[in-house]
């Protein structure tokens, strides 16, 4: 099972940030881990149109940062006393997603955490969103999170391929579960929607294939979950189509309220951020929290 000893939260206090405060200090009181609590002030000079001057572009950060230590701190008290956990509060001047990568570099952190606010806005359109840059650049576990973290997690859902990723997929899941209700889908992939279409038009039955296919997939599943401790209790499902659009679908019909998910590759090339992944189009099209697991480098 997945060890969180370190949980990092990013704040800007704002109503997005604030849920992911709370699921953070949630996960930390259960793995009985460390919440650190960081802060980044956005340079006034990474604003288009300023003019003024450096040495007074300064002074403002400094001034913004250091009255944002002071909602900080007061946060990192209010954690302290409803989940009776460490807190260590930061606050950092920069790109936020930037400082955040660089912050959980330094901490060693297990996790981190972020708000998802969904990216409507032009600027985030053009440039990306703090949370959809960090995930671009993130090396760790990075929670994404939408819904209220008033309580735990009641339904949990890790979709898996069954490559190495897979593993970390379902370890991460188990560990956030808790009593939560945890069940470990596999999309049996394109290959089947085409099979079929191409049956479909040449008058073939391929019902036979189609459960071969599913009786193949289940032995890969049993598996896999052998291999992971606590994992032979999870549930498990089958379904066909194309990857992001089932497990969407999955995730709505059933109520998921975390859906834990690996990325593959490494640092989200251009191509795969404008175009789409699988991984990014669960992440940012689905109303529920999203864990997306990184694959270990290769050595």
């Amino acid at each position: 099972m997945s060890s969180i000893q370190r949980v990092l939260v990013a704040t800007d206090f704002s109503p997005a940030a604030d849920r992911a405060v709370r699921r953070a200090a949630h996960i930390a009181r259960q793995q009985h881990a460390v919440l650190h609590l960081l802060h980044v002030v956005r340079p006034l000079d990474l604003y288009p149109g300023i003019t003024l001057d450096a040495e007074t572009l300064g002074r403002h950060d400094l001034s913004v940062q250091e009255a944002g230590k002071t909602r900080l701190d007061d946060q990192a008290d209010e954690i302290v006393s409803t989940f009776d956990i460490r807190v260590e509060a930061a606050s950092r001047i920069g790109r936020p997603h930037n400082e955040i990568a660089e912050y959980a570099m330094a901490t060693g952190a297990d996790l981190v955490v972020a708000g998802a606010r969904g990216e409507n806005s032009l600027l985030d359109l053009l440039l990306g969103s703090t949370a959809s840059r960090l995930v671009r650049l993130a090396t760790y576990p990075v929670l994404l999170v939408r819904k209220p973290g008033d309580g735990p997690y009641r339904k949990i859902l890790a979709a898996v391929d069954f490559s190495p990723v897979s593993v970390e997929v379902v370890r991460h899941a188990l560990a956030l579960a808790g009593g939560a209700q945890m069940d470990v889908l596999h999309v049996l992939g394109s290959e089947v929607e085409r099979r079929l279409r191409k049956a479909k038009l040449a008058g073939i039955d391929v019902n036979e294939w189609l459960d071969r296919r599913r009786t193949e997939a289940a032995h890969q599943m049993d598996a896999l979950l052998a291999s992971v401790e606590g994992g032979a209790a999870a549930g498990r499902r089958f379904l066909p189509g194309l990857a992001s659009a089932a497990i969407c679908q999955d995730i709505e019909a059933n109520g998921i309220d975390l859906a834990v998910i690996g990325r593959h590759g490494y640092g989200g090339g251009l191509q795969d951020w404008m175009l789409g992944s699988v991984s990014k189009d669960v992440a940012f099209s689905t109303a529920c929290d999203v864990l997306l697991i990184n694959p270990a480098k290769p050595a």
